[in-house]
């Protein structure tokens, strides 16, 4: 008899919710209101990446943002000044992130291997506050390996070459990074980690990630936002929701998947 897979839960990202609202200044669109629609949509929390430049999210959108109904995960750069904006705002959750001025999005995973020393006291300092830390990295052993040494929650495994394989078409490219994602994921959990998951990722290459039963949490920003404008955000929210309710409920029955089936 086939055990019903663990539910996962979906996060929406806010942030350009926020880069819409800063391009002319002003209150509007608001990123609360954003925030709560998502969360009345489908979406168990809400993420938002405080950028030490406040390109988009700002210091009092985070002190509203952690006000709301569902959990909030602050994703912010490894710096003394972010640890002690977490601490002082207490989020469900800080996902710490690589972070370059010159990106115009984060562009990988965060390098723990080399930076052991230096993560393992900022963990702790934000564990012992209460607060829920996971490490976005690239989904490769060496990096699970270490993340795990600095004893977060979880891992936030990095979709963005997986996704850019799908939208190229590129299915052995796909296959391969699918496989590789697949394969962090139980490593990651059998270290003991909860394996969260995101960036870049559409209704087009959802499917295989969430019917991937390690994974837990999706963390989906860009493509909800964009397709708000053709049919609100309410519907995007939801439609992605039923994406991955479907693609986790096939994990009883699996099947190869395809970049033509999936986009």
């Amino acid at each position: 008899m086939t055990s019903e897979p663990l539910p996962i839960r979906l996060g929406i990202n806010v942030d350009h919710v926020a880069t819409l609202r800063n391009a002319r200044g002003g209150s509007h669109p608001d990123v609360v209101r954003a925030a709560q629609l998502a969360i009345d949509s489908g979406a168990d929390n809400i993420t938002a990446h405080l950028r030490e430049d406040r390109r988009h999210i700002r210091d009092e959108d985070i002190a509203q943002l952690v006000q709301l109904s569902k959990p909030l995960n602050m994703e912010m750069a490894v710096t003394p000044e972010m640890l002690q904006i977490a601490l002082r705002t207490k989020p469900h959750a800080n996902c710490l992130v690589p972070e370059r001025r010159e990106e115009l999005t984060t562009e990988g995973g965060l390098d723990v291997a080399s930076q052991v020393e230096t993560l393992k006291p900022f963990v702790a300092k934000l564990r012992d506050a209460g607060i829920r830390v996971s490490l976005f990295i690239d989904p490769d052993p060496a990096q699970i390996e270490a993340a795990a040494s600095v004893d977060p929650d979880a891992v936030e495994l990095h979709t963005g070459t997986y996704c850019e394989a799908g939208l190229a078409k590129d299915q052995l490219g796909f296959e391969r990074e699918l496989a590789r994602l697949v394969k962090a994921a139980q490593t990651a959990a059998d270290a003991g980690l909860e394996v969260h998951a995101g960036h870049g990722l559409t209704y087009g290459t959802i499917g295989p990630v969430a019917a991937t039963p390690e994974i837990v949490e999706l963390n989906i920003g860009h493509f909800l936002v964009g397709e708000a404008i053709f049919v609100g955000l309410a519907e995007s929210v939801r439609h992605m929701r039923r994406q991955m309710d479907r693609a986790r409920q096939a994990i009883a029955t699996p099947g190869k998947v395809s970049v033509d089936e999936t986009l």
